[in-house]
């Protein structure tokens, strides 16, 4: 049987792989006026660009590029005089590289040509594939609305009467011109020849069962072939757009433990399966046969449960944020070093999120109990935030818990139409008695609050802000954790250097206020004292996000979701660990606290 803990380090990528298929067979070319369906790109920037968000827009038209392709270079002119003409009368010019090229390559391309617009980079080839792209130097109009290709082809007398028909709200005469140029190589492969038992079942366990099970947080299971084949074309279209797997970042900067993307090739096979047919081949079937913990609890029953009192939920209204302070008596009264916390929910329909801070003992917090400056030889016990998995230690790291303390719950509600209560618990799980965790991890938060906070421009689709914080000492990072609200539109996190080098650190370039992941570096990055981290995030306060509360409006800072926040949380640790040792016994400070974020 396969165990549930071979698959536990990627639960969260849940809905994950099952979608990419965007139903095309090998070397097959789309015929114009033919629905493609959605889809989502990133372009040779790292921006996130999605056809439904454009559907304010008559078209979207792209030119084929490919790097050094004298094709491209000849369209360009007669691609670019049209831009110039028509690029206020509701048409987007982009171009697409079908070959998945490097970015950094496509990029140098770009500027090469002197262009100024974005270069989608299909990485996994099945979007261009699906588009019927056949040659380089093409072009192809896309309807935003319908997900129907108008016209595709020959940049030519053609391709710019199909833009003016466009532009004018007319219907394109000519749809399809054949091109001459280099052809679009897509891979040669028999979709076929996929097989369900030996490579679909296997990536969808690895990266989606988990969530996808009974009881799990997903809408349905994911667990038998019967199901996989009935959900294909809601898996179409989820992966199609990158709206699953859930969080899912950048994956061409830097290597992370969670990435929540799926790698290329596993894409194409789950693609290729679904566009044969779905069929089940093999005598087992491996998702049938997965099994999973008796419990929620990810590792077992917990040595001490945090009961947090009971709320009660109204089913509607707006609710004020609500605090508890709970006393922590631990077993035996012996102070223990924690390894592993868990935040479980009561009803998580309507618990958005919690923030927590630790107090030692006769500590009594003031006020609603949250202060700014951690401290890290006191134990970090994970909050409750939208998707996140179970907080674990790194090796040889973690902070004490002293019998008597009091921990602080910041609690947010929201009302779904529905009465109902929240009775949620905390799992920890401790080191064993003679470990004793040598290393500390500690963090800041690049955040913006009032009065510094400027307010979001009404109808603005991409207003920027930054916020930074510097490195103290020589320190490895370890991983970062984005927070907006409703509009949140992308954050990315820079290094930048004493010498000035600025080092790409994540690229958050989807942001979704419903999955708000901490990314955890593959491997810790060593920095240099004085090293600048610079969060750099942007709203969407247009009517194309269409989960705007008010586009009208100017948006402040505020705690509930209607307003904004801006939080770009990073976590490292010092290279020199022994600044904690001098500081143990001073752990009790009532201006130290953990997890305060």
């Amino acid at each position: 049987m396969i165990s549930w803990f071979q698959n536990k380090s990627k639960a969260t990528a849940c809905a994950a792989l099952t979608a990419l298929s965007l139903a095309v067979g090998a070397g097959t070319s789309q015929a114009a006026d033919e629905r493609v369906g959605d889809f989502a790109l990133l372009d040779h920037e790292g921006y996130f660009h999605h056809m439904a968000w454009y559907d304010n827009n008559k078209a979207v038209v792209f030119l084929v590029q490919g790097n050094g392709a004298a094709e491209t270079r000849d369209a360009l002119s007669a691609y670019s005089e049209l831009q110039a003409r028509y690029a206020d009368q509701g048409l987007k010019f982009m171009m697409i590289n079908p070959l998945g090229e490097d970015r950094a390559a496509v990029a140098a391309d770009v500027a090469a040509m002197g262009v100024d617009m974005p270069v989608l980079i299909d990485d996994v080839q099945a979007v261009s594939e699906s588009i019927g792209i056949e040659n380089i130097g093409e072009a192809v109009i896309f309807d935003p609305k319908s997900f129907r290709v108008v016209y595709r082809g020959a940049v030519g007398s053609e391709f710019a009467e199909a833009v003016a028909s466009v532009a004018a709200g007319e219907a394109v005469a000519t749809q399809y011109v054949a091109a001459e140029g280099t052809e679009v190589q897509y891979p040669e492969r028999d979709i076929t020849d996929v097989s369900y038992e030996k490579d679909v079942a296997p990536i969808i366990a690895e990266n989606c069962a988990s969530c996808h099970r009974e009881g799990g947080i997903a809408p349905f299971a994911l667990n038998n072939h019967a199901m996989v084949q009935g959900w294909s074309p809601m898996i179409r279209e989820v992966l199609m757009t990158k709206r699953m797997p859930p969080g899912q970042i950048d994956p061409h900067i830097n290597e992370f433990r969670n990435s929540y993307v799926v790698p290329f090739d596993d894409q194409r096979k789950v693609l290729d399966w679904i566009a044969a047919g779905s069929q089940k081949d093999g005598s087992t079937d491996p998702l049938a046969m997965l099994e999973w913990p008796p419990t929620e609890w990810a590792f077992g029953e917990p040595d001490y449960v945090i009961e947090v009192p009971e709320q009660a939920v109204p089913a509607t209204g707006v609710l004020d944020y609500r605090y508890e302070f709970i006393p922590i008596n631990l077993p035996d009264g012996k102070d223990r070093y924690v390894k592993a916390s868990q935040y479980m929910a009561g009803d998580r329909t309507v618990l958005h999120h919690t923030l927590n801070a630790l107090f030692g003992p006769g500590v009594r917090p003031s006020g609603n109990g949250f202060v700014a400056t951690p401290d890290p030889n006191m134990a970090y016990i994970t909050p409750y935030i939208p998707g996140a998995a179970p907080y674990v230690e790194e090796p040889n790291t973690g902070g004490l818990l002293e019998d008597g303390s009091t921990i602080a719950i910041q609690l947010h509600y929201t009302t779904t139409g529905r009465e109902t209560s929240d009775a949620s618990r905390i799992g920890l799980w401790f080191y064993d008695d003679d470990e004793i965790p040598e290393e500390r991890m500690t963090g800041e938060c690049a955040c913006i609050f009032t009065p510094t906070w400027t307010e979001i421009p009404a109808y603005d689709p991409n207003f920027e802000m930054s916020a930074q914080i510097e490195i103290p000492a020589d320190a490895y990072l370890h991983s970062f954790l984005p927070h907006m609200h409703f509009r949140g539109k992308y954050m990315r996190f820079d290094a930048h250097l004493p010498d000035g080098t600025v080092k790409p650190l994540i690229n958050i370039a989807n942001y979704n206020y419903n999955w708000q992941m901490e990314y955890k570096l593959e491997e810790s990055m060593l920095v240099p004292a004085g090293t600048r981290i610079v969060a750099t995030g942007a709203f969407d306060n247009s009517e194309q996000n269409k989960a705007n509360p008010d586009p009208s409006r100017n948006v402040p800072w505020g705690d509930q979701s209607w307003d904004e926040m801006f939080f770009g949380q990073v976590y490292y640790k010092l290279a020199d660990q022994s600044v904690y040792a001098a500081t143990e016994d001073e752990s009790a400070d009532a201006n130290l606290v953990s997890a305060a974020q």
